[in-house]
């Protein structure tokens, strides 16, 4: 950086004050380990395994082990994309398996814990689905196992490897726009695929099961500021036959700053995202039809850039979830994404149930379990 040039411009090529300029070149494509190639076992091979096993597959992992209760899940699962993969109905058949370092627990919340602590105790290093526990004490008793055992726990917060996300983030940990005042994620979505699913028995299904990417990004933008109370309310839908209800409205104060959440997962024409994050020096602004599909700018006093943007929300986030646990493991530390890292934004999402029941302001960390 020349000794004339403004702290915090990142070397941008302007076009002059308020004209056209280059984006800065940051790292947000999904990380991958240099040489670390271990054998990695599925256990539970539900409809969002698929994602996880082509984003696998497209990386080149060795995965040699597919675990369900109903066999032909598995089956099916080893056909589509790992054909040389064992096919198991019993998780503890995998944990047997010595040359098996690294397991993918996709299950619903009521049955990961026990699959994830026999695997810590088999010294297997574990990605857990989101979201990881209902109880945080539980989630601090597997962190310490993890540590004890010496293996990497990490949470599938596949959300942060988005393209746009991922690039935000990158953009506000290097000072791109300075300390963040405001960040404004505002969603119009169909989610009434979960119709009919183990998913519409979930009464927090927009807040707990879809928020939980959303109160993480918060807390990843905000870099471990401390969050002083959160605010929520829900409210069904006019015409709405789903039993969760469909609109979620969430604040977030910190001292000097706010995250806002809007959501309404019932909206089946003209889907929107949109993320707004407003910092002292700039403000970074996304967009698009839905959350694989967005428009991303930068705006300083050097002027406006288009930030290209490669890869898309379920091939990105998928390879960067499984891609920064390999890469800490091969490194010796800790996963970006690791279960201690998790618990805060459980404690902001945990708070957020708990306003949204109450009608009040709760402190985060103040509600340390819930039901769904």
């Amino acid at each position: 950086m020349s000794e004339n040039q403004p702290a915090g411009s990142y070397g941008l090529s302007a076009a002059g004050a308020g004209g056209a300029m280059a984006a800065p070149v940051l790292a947000y494509l999904p990380p991958r380990p240099r040489a670390y190639r271990p054998k990695i076992a599925l256990i539970g091979c539900g409809g969002i395994s698929a994602y996880h096993l082509r984003a696998y597959r497209e990386m080149g992992l060795d995965v040699v082990a597919l675990c369900d209760r109903d066999p032909a899940r598995a089956e099916k699962r080893r056909v589509e994309f790992f054909p040389g993969a064992a096919v198991v109905s019993d998780f503890h058949d995998v944990l047997r398996r010595d040359e098996i370092e690294v397991v993918d627990v996709a299950l619903h919340p009521e049955g990961r814990v026990e699959v994830i602590e026999a695997a810590l105790r088999a010294r297997k290093h574990v990605l857990s689905q989101k979201p990881f526990v209902l109880d945080l004490a539980v989630g601090e008793r597997l962190v310490a196992l993890a540590a004890a055992q010496g293996v990497r726990l990490a949470v599938n917060q596949n959300g942060r490897w988005a393209p746009h996300f991922s690039y935000m983030a990158a953009a506000i940990h290097a000072g791109v726009i300075g300390d963040v005042a405001s960040v404004d994620f505002t969603l119009q979505w169909d989610h009434t695929w979960t119709a009919g699913t183990p998913f519409e028995a979930i009464h927090h299904l927009v807040l707990f099961d879809f928020g939980i990417h959303w109160f993480d990004l918060a807390a990843r933008f905000m870099g471990g500021r401390r969050p002083e109370r959160v605010w929520a309310s829900v409210a069904r839908t006019v015409g709405q036959k789903m039993k969760p209800p469909m609109l979620g409205q969430v604040g977030i104060d910190y001292p000097g700053a706010q995250v806002r959440l809007n959501f309404n997962g019932h909206v089946q024409h003209g889907q929107e995202d949109r993320t707004v994050v407003c910092g002292c020096r700039g403000t970074l602004r996304s967009f698009g039809p839905s959350l694989s599909e967005q428009a991303l700018t930068l705006h300083t006093a050097a002027g406006q850039a288009s930030v290209p943007l490669d890869g898309t929300w379920f091939s990105s986030g998928f390879q960067g979830a499984m891609g920064e646990l390999l890469c800490a493991i091969e490194e010796g530390r800790e996963p970006t994404h690791s279960a201690r890292n998790n618990l805060s934004s459980l404690a902001l999402c945990f708070a957020a149930l708990a306003s949204a029941d109450a009608g009040v302001p709760v402190r985060p960390g103040s509600v340390t379990a819930i039901s769904k």
